[in-house]
């Protein structure tokens, strides 16, 4: 689902007017010298304005919260600057990719099948890519395990079981992506996805895993990773189960 513009836009204008800063009106017959401002809205209706801004910042500048500088002077500097920026992204980001000749379709990790999102999401703001992956690829293990109700296989051997092209047996349900009517389509599908499924956990997950000294992946690698992951969850969530 796309974002809805107008609305953002109108909550992050409110949540800037309410944190905007300003001087304490003065108290008749008592001079003060302090330089310190406070906002203008109540800290009650800022804390509830943040909590929506902070998920279409979550939406329109992912990893946000890993650039946010922190201030001691004022608890919502870091969110003003990056509601700013927010609002530019709103407004000019097409005008912005096509002046610079990268008028191409973007991805977007929110865009993504709620599984991989999910399960990615909050390393994924804190600005740990290698982690929000493989969490993701986690949350698709346990997602399939539950769709097809078996604990006693997971990773490659468990999509190699559930996307088998024979028959399911007793504790070994199928998954199918269409009717078996006995074509090389069917037999491609299945076999495709068991090696989609074999590609992305070998390649991907498993070296996270087994090395604990891995560089972080890039915010785009890692975001083209997770898009292998999701189209690996949406043939698992759009299958039919097939038992014995």
């Amino acid at each position: 689902m796309s974002i809805n513009i107008p609305w953002a836009e109108g909550e992050l204008a409110n949540f800037l007017s309410l944190t905007e800063l300003q001087r304490r009106p003065a108290t008749p017959g008592i001079a003060e010298f302090s330089s310190r401002m406070n906002n203008r809205g109540a800290q009650a209706e800022i804390v509830a304005s943040a909590q929506v801004v902070e998920q279409i910042l979550d939406r329109v500048l992912p990893g946000w919260k890993a650039a946010m500088q922190e201030s001691r002077s004022n608890r919502w500097i870091g969110h003003r600057e990056a509601a700013q920026r927010a609002q530019v992204a709103l407004t000019r980001d097409a005008e912005v990719r096509e002046m610079l000749g990268d008028d191409a379709p973007r991805l977007s990790a929110a865009t993504m099948h709620p599984w991989v999102w999910s399960g990615a999401r909050s390393l994924w703001q804190s600005g740990h890519f290698r982690e929000a992956v493989t969490a993701a690829a986690r949350k698709i293990n346990a997602e399939t395990q539950n769709k097809v109700g078996r604990r006693d296989s997971s990773e490659t051997p468990l999509f190699q079981s559930v996307f088998s092209k024979d028959g399911p047996k007793p504790g070994q349900p199928r998954l199918r992506l269409m009717a078996d009517d006995g074509s090389d389509t069917y037999r491609s599908l299945h076999r495709g996805a068991a090696a989609l499924a074999e590609g992305v956990y070998a390649a991907l997950r498993n070296p996270s895993s087994h090395e604990d000294n891995l560089p972080d992946l890039p915010e785009h690698e890692a975001l083209e990773q997770l898009a292998a992951f999701s189209v690996l969850a949406r043939m698992v969530d759009g299958a039919r189960v097939e038992t014995a």
